[in-house]
């Protein structure tokens, strides 16, 4: 229901908005409360705690409106609530801390605060959802605010739809009846839906009623009776809803969109929200700038090390295949002896790869340094240049050569429907010891499907991890 949807969206983000915000205030003078009741450790320096405070209520609003985390507010059960509000405070406390970290007011804020005040914060925050949650929908069911939907259908498919719109109706709409347009007889129901009107008395019957909308779903009528139903329902005032039947692919989203002034189905693999996508975005900015920072301070040592084992440039430049086909030059310090492209098709007989790409031991090609930076992954620091220009991620699927892609069939090319990026779950999952290029497509896949903002903090933790063991580095 497309007034019905926009409504429901409206409440849940604008009214959680206030709620998160009035109990994440409420939990943090409460802890700050307790502590100078307490006087633990001594007086509770009260700027601190101001920012504290402040830096918590802002983290919760971005938290909210960037990450969206009340999504599905009105469907989810007690234990989705429960985690999704442990999620919130535990992000919000978190973030709060690091920034107070890096404003060097951690030493003068007490831990004892935060600490209270995450488990306040739950416990008020899970308790306050819970209420509103049960006093909204028993508004809506007994106040009549609710969007009142007349389904217009048939015999045939009644039933089904019928259950499949109770599922995933908008929580502030309710199925009022149902008009099935070949039916000989009224006063039955469809799954505890009233069937009150068919094609003879439609119009008599949605006039007597209070209907805000209906929803067509009549698959075999001529689209001239439609047009005709929709014009004749439309100057009653009342909102046309038509399903739009076309053949679906398991695993697949659909989704109506505009292109151009066209209306169409777009189908895709994976959705990714925008406001995650912009979260994604000012990690890899934030991140890039840093490594950038790094990259600048060690790489006179670096230099000096590669010029003096091989004379030579720098920095290795080739073209690589990024997000959907795009190409792009990648940037790493050069680890292997000027020929390096031109000997490694007498080499190819020794790929321990199965399928495209090339890896092998003692690669004869790698000076002793770069066998260091490769190692340490020092040679990848340049990329972040390529990140901060936005022709790669901080994390994603790593972007083949253009050989490597010329034989990519269609399911590989898949890997590349997401920017490249500097590491990735296969990386962090064995990296060189995984030799079936199979198992890296499945990774990337994975990865790809299960997308979120949380498993690209977990990737790059991991990815720390495997960098300071120099467990399989490629």
């Amino acid at each position: 229901m497309k007034e019905a949807g926009k409504k429901s969206r409206v409440i849940e983000v604008y009214s959680l908005i206030f709620i998160d915000l009035l109990c994440t205030g409420v939990a943090f003078g409460l802890s700050a409360f307790l502590r100078q009741v307490y006087d633990v450790n001594g007086p509770l320096d009260r700027r601190s705690s101001l920012l504290g405070c402040v830096l918590s209520l802002l983290c919760c609003c971005l938290y909210n409106i960037l990450v969206d985390g009340n999504r599905d507010f009105f469907r989810r059960g007690k234990y989705k609530e429960f985690v999704a509000v442990v999620k919130c405070t535990v992000t919000v406390m978190i973030t709060a801390l690091v920034i107070m970290f890096f404003l060097h007011n951690t030493y003068t804020m007490s831990r004892m605060v935060f600490a209270v005040f995450a488990v306040l914060d739950v416990v008020i925050t899970y308790t306050v959802h819970t209420l509103y949650k049960k006093w909204m929908l028993a508004y809506y069911r007994k106040s009549g605010a609710s969007t009142k939907v007349l389904i217009v259908t048939s015999s045939e498919r009644g039933t089904t739809l019928m259950e499949q719109l109770k599922i995933n109706m908008p929580w502030d709409c309710d199925l009022i009846a149902a008009a099935v347009m070949d039916a000989v007889k009224l006063g039955y129901d469809m799954n505890g839906v009233p069937v009150v009107a068919n094609a003879e008395n439609l119009y008599e019957a949605a006039g007597k009623m209070a209907v805000d909308e209906v929803l067509i779903d009549l698959p075999d009528y001529p689209s001239e009776k439609i047009k005709q139903l929709v014009a004749d329902l439309e100057q009653m005032g009342v909102t046309c809803n038509c399903c739009i039947h076309t053949f679906s692919i398991d695993g697949v989203e659909r989704s109506i969109e505009t292109f151009g002034n066209r209306p169409v189905v777009s189908y895709t693999k994976t959705t990714i929200d925008f406001r995650q996508a912009l979260v994604k975005r000012a990690i890899d900015i934030v991140g890039s700038l840093v490594g950038l920072i790094i990259t600048a301070v060690i790489t006179p040592f670096v230099a000096l090390a590669i010029r003096i084992e091989s004379p030579g440039p720098i920095f290795f430049a080739q073209e690589r295949v990024g997000r959907n086909g795009r190409r792009f030059k990648i940037y790493k310090f050069r680890s292997m002896y000027i020929d390096a492209e031109e000997r490694k098709k007498e080499l190819m007989e020794k790929n321990q790869m199965s399928g495209l790409m090339f890896k092998m031991d003692d690669d004869p090609r790698i000076t002793k340094v770069g066998k260091f930076i490769r190692k340490t992954s020092i040679d990848e620091l340049p990329q972040f240049y390529n990140i901060l220009i936005g022709q790669m991620s901080l994390v994603g699927t790593r972007p083949p050569t253009v050989d490597e892609f010329n034989q990519y069939n269609l399911h590989y090319k898949r890997r590349l429907s997401m920017t490249p990026g500097l590491t990735g779950m296969w990386q962090v999952s064995g990296r060189s010891s995984i030799t079936d290029f199979d198992e890296v497509v499945k990774l990337d896949l994975e990865y790809i499907d299960n997308w979120s903002v949380g498993l690209d903090i977990k990737i790059l933790f991991m990815t720390v991890v495997t960098v300071l063991f120099r467990r399989g580095a490629v």
